[in-house]
């Protein structure tokens, strides 16, 4: 769709909900601390919002887990980092769910149990991110195998920088060796017999 697939959905689609249902008990929490009714319906707002985009983010990870090239280490973060984003979704989804059959009106013992609810939902946000990170940074997730072959041969060709750009690098946190364009592996490789 629109020169996109599944897995560049996902990757568009998934900032957004993070950042709502993260406004959303903000804005929950800020209602509840400051009495202002202002801030409970920014955090209803946004959690309506942030559960319909939590889903559609849901739908293309399921999509681009179909679609893209991994192995078996993928596959066990991925299974993880799917059921922690449904079980998220899913408590999202019940504190709306209750927030509108009880009209947005709750008792205030049900208020707190909305929150204590969300605050979990965005330990489960963060945990669904981790994995996600992980499964992109440490294992090129999404990243086709013939790109990924081409890419590593491109790297271990090298490269030369301007005058005063390895200096930058060095600067900026870059470890000597990748500076220089020395092979590197990720974390958790095993080592090379040579």
């Amino acid at each position: 769709m629109l020169g996109y697939d599944a897995p560049r959905w996902h990757a568009i689609l998934n900032h957004f909900p993070v950042a709502l249902l993260l406004a959303a008990v903000v804005f929950d929490l800020g209602a509840a601390i400051w009495k202002r009714e202002s801030l409970k319906w920014a955090g209803i707002w946004t959690l309506w919002a942030g559960v319909l985009g939590g889903w559609a983010a849901v739908i293309a990870g399921e999509l681009a887990e179909d679609v893209i090239d991994h192995g078996e280490a993928i596959h066990e973060i991925m299974e993880t980092h799917q059921a922690v984003a449904i079980i998220t979704m899913s408590v999202f989804t019940a504190i709306l769910a209750w927030k509108m059959y009880r009209r947005f009106n709750l008792p205030a013992g049900e208020e707190v149990v909305t929150r204590v609810l969300g605050v979990i939902g965005v330990a489960g946000i963060v945990w669904v991110g981790f994995l996600g990170g992980k499964m992109v940074f440490e294992h090129a997730a999404g990243v086709p195998t013939k790109t990924m072959k081409t890419e590593i041969l491109d790297r271990a060709a090298g490269h030369e920088h301007e005058p005063g750009e390895e200096d930058e690098e060095h600067e900026h946190g870059a470890p000597a060796d990748t500076a220089k364009g020395a092979h590197v592996d990720p974390p958790g490789t095993p080592p090379h017999k040579h």
